[in-house]
């Protein structure tokens, strides 16, 4: 991990500093721009991704004391107000550590959320926060920040991580290039989703998946990130993709 590059950030377009509140942000309203996408998916993919049968796990012996659950790093990662804070939030048993600051006028032309935005704080280092899955298996959730300024964090963040959420809003998908980017070239198990914001999404996933040039192999969801139930789903199948790895190594 210590040889991976920190993302490659694309300049912020320029533009006025629209407000950010988290419940205004998911009001707005769906719309597509101009798309960039990318160079293609990596030269060597894995096989398609395939969800694991395996299902619950093995209760402890009778009259043997229960061993804590083993701990799982997973990244939230995305780029600049896609929802990286609130899925933390929407999940964490515990009151999510979170580093958000005032966005200032010396943000503009730098900290660009975009027209339709109301953001109007910024994640300044990263979040964190916590979900029990069961007896044997607790996720730690650590939110990347999104700035182009805080590329160089990722290196750090993402050391120990078994594999990694990638936020998207589909109606700003150039946003997420450098963060796929970065888990490709790092070799970490990745899922990416879409977080509909208001509901519905500016693209269909199969457009998505073809924009983003990720092989089958990735898995590609829908998910809220104001939703409890909806995190956890997606935050399984980020599981589920890094324990299948983990199986195909140990029989490789």
């Amino acid at each position: 991990m210590d040889s991976v590059r920190s993302p490659e950030w694309p300049a912020a377009p320029l533009g006025g500093v629209a407000a950010n509140s988290a419940t205004a942000r998911y009001g707005m309203s769906s719309g597509t721009g101009p798309i960039v996408g990318r160079a293609g998916p990596p030269p060597t993919a894995p096989p398609p991704y395939r969800p694991s049968s395996e299902q619950g796990s093995v209760p402890p012996p009778v009259g043997r004391p229960a061993a804590p659950p083993i701990p799982v790093k997973i990244l939230i990662a995305g780029g600049f107000g896609v929802g990286k804070t609130t899925t933390v939030g929407a999940i964490s048993e515990i009151a999510p550590l979170t580093t958000e600051a005032e966005m200032t006028s010396a943000g503009i032309g730098v900290d660009d959320p975009g027209v339709r935005s109301t953001k109007t704080t910024t994640t300044v280092a990263m979040d964190f926060g916590c979900v029990t899955i069961d007896r044997s298996l607790k996720l730690y959730l650590f939110g990347t920040p999104g700035q182009t300024r805080f590329g160089f964090m990722w290196d750090d963040l993402a050391r120990g991580a078994l594999g990694a959420l990638v936020v998207v809003d589909s109606a700003r998908l150039d946003d997420c290039y450098p963060a796929i980017d970065f888990f490709e070239r790092a070799g970490l198990p990745f899922v990416v989703g879409v977080n509909a914001f208001d509901g519905r999404l500016a693209l269909e996933l199969g457009e998505i998946r073809w924009a983003l040039a990720i092989g089958d192999h990735v898995p590609l969801v829908q998910f809220d990130a104001r939703d409890r139930l909806s995190v956890r789903d997606a935050l399984l199948v980020v599981l589920d993709r890094a324990l299948d790895r983990a199986t195909r190594e140990r029989k490789a």
